[in-house]
Order: structure tokens, then sequence, then C-alpha cells
């Protein structure tokens, strides 16, 4: 976290999660930064990153994990997602990301 805000970075997590879960999980994970629920997968749909082989079933709304890096006046500077849906990019390729946005 320390490497991400050294960037002028923040982190803010966003999921299709009811709020009661977010805050579950977040208690459990011992998470520092912002987990914020998506009813109805609105913000999911409108950035385009729904899952559509998920409709239909009990994670119906789910995103293709990623990150997005947003500057300062909303706009998006990177995109980084990977195949997997457990897979994540590591911290050098966030902080990469972070670097070229400014």
């Amino acid at each position: 976290m320390k490497e991400i805000e050294a960037t002028g970075g923040k982190v803010i997590g966003i999921s299709y999660d009811p709020e009661e879960t977010l805050k579950k999980f977040t208690r459990k994970s011992n998470i520092t930064y912002p987990l914020l629920s998506d009813p109805g997968s609105k913000t999911i749909k409108a950035y385009e990153i729904l899952n559509e082989e998920a409709v239909g079933s009990r994670i119906d709304g789910v995103p293709y994990p990623g990150t997005f890096v947003i500057d300062s006046k909303g706009i998006i500077r990177a995109k980084l997602f990977l195949e997997g849906y457990r897979d994540r990019h590591g911290i050098e390729a966030l902080i990469k990301a972070l670097k070229e946005a400014q």
C-alpha cells in the first residue's frame, strides 16, 4: 500500500456483493482500503466488465476481475486484466501503470 500511495495512487474495491458481506470480508481479511458495494452491478455494467458467463447463475452480476487506473479528472489511464478469475497482476505492474498515468 505504501508503494501505491507513494505514486499518488489510492485503492478502492468495487464488488457486486451486498454491503454487509463486504463488511464481514473486510474485517476477516484485514483490508484497509474501501470496498464499495455495487447493487445491481450498475458500475460493473457501465465499465463493461460484467462476466456474461455468470449471468443467470448464483454469481450473477460478478465482474471480470481487474484494475483500472483512473486519474484525478476521472479519465481511465490503464486497464489491467488477466484471463483467469483468480489471477491478479503483481504490484510491479500496478506501480508501473500508476507511474505511466502521471
